[in-house]
């Protein structure tokens, strides 16, 4: 991923050397992109990771693991393009942005401990929850929204469905494992659980028995205002093998709307 024929208006070196830049990292079904722009919104420098989804139980899945490594070598692959093109290696940012595919079912218990295999948007096994809730809501559920997961874990009685006390998506959990809160960009949490447009928070006027993700989805934050900063952390929080950590704010990228807390 080289970037072709950018015309820079900002000197890239003096930009990098003071933060003045945001970092996008995007994971998609077969790439991981880190892009990292300038002030003029120019792309200074790119990396990349390829990964595959693989078959776990019978559903598509990445393994947390592949996840936290997979951004470790787009990120090592972004900052080695910076430094082959600026000869300046990047320490902090002015923000930071986390995109995924949205959707599936990635649910946690209590102390935030992996209940099942992350399930991706691709699986189709919830055809009767997603039927049932789209009778129930009045509204459209498609077979890939987190809800539809959640109920056919419900309906199927798996013995992890009790324990369900957070639900979030892939963009969520490397938010939380960065930041240490768990934050969702309204696009994100529209592939959980109908949204109330004017509201901007998920819809409250739905039949109680299934309102919300339980108390697993909190209120709005807006959107274009930095969500949190970046922590030292497990996981994801060792995203550059180097050690170094950004430390200015982190704006979460499904932010590409609102935040929204995911967790309760």
């Amino acid at each position: 991923m080289k970037t072709q024929g950018a015309h820079v208006s900002t000197d890239p070196r003096a930009a990098i050397a003071a933060a003045d830049t945001a970092l996008g990292i995007e994971f998609g079904s077969t790439r991981i992109k880190a892009v990292l722009i300038g002030p003029d919104h120019e792309v200074l420098a790119t990396g990349g990771h390829g990964w595959e989804n693989h078959l776990e139980g019978g559903l598509w899945s990445y393994t947390l693991d592949e996840v936290v490594a997979g951004l470790q070598s787009a990120y090592a692959s972004l900052v080695a393009d910076v430094r082959e093109r600026y000869d300046v290696t990047p320490v902090s940012y002015g923000s930071i942005g986390i995109s995924a595919m949205m959707h599936g079912y990635l649910a946690f218990d209590a102390d935030d401990n992996l209940l099942a295999p992350f399930r991706t948007w691709r699986n189709t096994n919830t055809g009767r929850a997603a039927d049932e809730l789209t009778r129930l809501f009045g509204f459209n559920i498609p077979l890939r929204w987190s809800i539809a997961h959640l109920h056919q874990v419900v309906r199927d009685s798996e013995e992890h469905a009790p324990r369900v006390a957070r639900l979030t998506t892939l963009a969520g959990w490397v938010h939380h494992q960065l930041t240490g809160r768990h934050v969702l960009g309204v696009g994100d949490a529209s592939g959980m659980f109908p949204i109330d447009s004017e509201a901007g928070t998920y819809v409250e006027s739905l039949p109680r028995s299934v309102r919300g993700p339980g108390g697993r989805a909190g209120p709005v934050a807006p959107a274009r205002r930095p969500a949190d900063r970046v922590e030292r952390r497990r996981g994801c929080g060792d995203a550059d093998p180097r050690g170094h950590r950004a430390h200015r704010p982190d704006r979460h990228a499904s932010g590409r709307d609102r935040a929204v807390p995911a967790g309760g």
